[in-house]
């Protein structure tokens, strides 16, 4: 099952600079070796269900030790068979503007 997230999480109880949080869960998607792309409001990873999810549990689980009080949303798309959907869809899409 292959899944693509968008997902942001951070500290609402931290002042209003939140990215050394942000970095934190960065470091633990990265280590997890899925692919992801990091953006400005939230950060997309792909991968197989169990494996995206667990590496979002991990990203809680840091965060909760450092913070009272977290913000967290969660966009999901489950194509069957998909791969590469990360840059795969951006490509669609622009291919589409150049005509």
């Amino acid at each position: 099952m292959s899944v693509l997230i968008h997902f942001s999480m951070f500290p609402t109880d931290k002042g209003t600079s939140v990215s050394p949080y942000v970095a934190h869960s960065i470091r633990i998607i990265k280590e997890s070796g899925l692919p992801y792309k990091l953006g400005p409001m939230s950060t997309a990873i792909e991968g197989e269900w169990e494996e995206v999810m667990a590496v979002v549990e991990r990203c809680f689980k840091a965060l909760r030790e450092q913070s009272d009080r977290i913000y967290m949303t969660v966009q999901m798309d489950y194509r069957a068979g998909a791969v590469n959907r990360i840059e795969g869809k951006i490509a669609s899409v622009e291919a589409k503007l150049k005509k």
